[in-house]
């Protein structure tokens, strides 16, 4: 699925795209909040200024995706991989990341207010 698609569809109210195939798209500054994305493949995307509020993305695989700035208050990020993924500005505010894999992921300037980490594995590799 191509990015024009997904928003036309998004924007035509669907909200389940459980297991889509996304790598690549570019979604800079998609307006996206509530999407269930879970068990889908978003890798080597751009969702840089995305929003993704409130959205589920677990078990999803995003490795080497680009969310900078995203904002991803409230969304559920449980077991998901975020290898490499770039989280730099993104706010995770109050967002689930229960057994996600953060490995050598850049969280710099990241907002991490009331964010959920529990056998997280950690950009360093350590588990938290």
């Amino acid at each position: 699925m191509d990015s024009q698609e997904l928003q036309t569809r998004y924007d035509a109210g669907e909200r389940g795209f459980q297991g889509a195939d996304l790598s690549g798209v570019d979604l800079y500054e998609a307006q996206l909040e509530g999407i269930d994305l879970s068990d889908a493949t978003v890798t080597n995307a751009n969702l840089s200024m995305a929003n993704l509020s409130g959205s589920n993305l677990s078990r999803a695989n995003l490795a080497d995706t680009n969310l900078s700035g995203t904002i991803l208050k409230g969304a559920n990020l449980s077991q998901a991989n975020l290898a490499r993924v770039d989280l730099s500005w993104a706010n995770l505010s109050q967002v689930n990341l229960t057994e996600a894999d953060l490995t050598e992921a850049n969280m710099k300037m990241a907002i991490l207010v009331r964010t959920r980490f529990r056998q997280t594995i950690m950009p360093d590799g350590t588990k938290r």
